[in-house]
């Protein structure tokens, strides 16, 4: 009977084990398919002329912003609709463009102060890394990438502060923008 009951500790544990490899399995699985996203990004834009160019072609829309503060931060360009972010030596680590909402924050100075992994947006789009940093009236204002990629511009009848990232896009801003970050919002 001891030696039946052994058996059975011993496959009871062969058992636990096994599952707590496969939830290990999971999670690393899940944080690999994230990581290389949120690794990707573009090279720095730069707004120096090619040799022999025109100064008027020169502008480079990807370009950082002259006025867009110093240190690590998110810079947000409300007419270019585009986001750099940008590390603490000044090197732009990623810009893409973006969709604002129908409410958008004054030009200044802010910070990340919340972040949801997955909710549904204030205009009913189910979302993925949310990154808030304002809020205008009721309308709070953040970088989010809807789960189905598409960022169609927003209802006017609808007060939504959400700015609308492609997904890959998005889980870089998730990446980057940890709570306390700063986010400088420039005309």
């Amino acid at each position: 009977m001891a030696r039946n009951s052994a058996g059975m500790f011993v496959a009871g544990l062969t058992a636990a084990a096994l599952a707590v490899v496969g939830v290990l399995a999971y999670q690393a699985s899940a944080a690999q398919d994230k990581a290389p996203q949120a690794r990707e990004s573009k090279p720095p834009a730069t707004s120096s002329p090619a040799p022999g160019a025109s100064p008027e072609k020169a502008a480079d829309p990807a370009a950082l912003p002259a006025d867009s503060g110093t240190g690590r931060r998110v810079v947000y360009a409300l007419e270019a609709g585009r986001v750099w972010l940008v590390d603490e030596s000044g090197k732009v680590n990623r810009t893409y463009e973006v969709t604002p909402g129908s409410v958008s924050p004054l030009p200044g100075e802010y910070t990340v102060s919340s972040r949801s992994a997955h909710i549904t947006g204030s205009d009913g789009v189910p979302v993925e890394n949310v990154v808030r940093f304002a809020q205008v009236g009721e309308a709070v204002v953040g970088f989010s990438a809807a789960l189905d990629g598409k960022a169609p511009a927003p209802d006017p009848e609808k007060k939504t502060g959400g700015i609308r990232e492609k997904r890959k896009d998005g889980a870089a801003m998730w990446v980057f923008a940890t709570i306390g970050t700063k986010v400088v919002v420039i005309p």
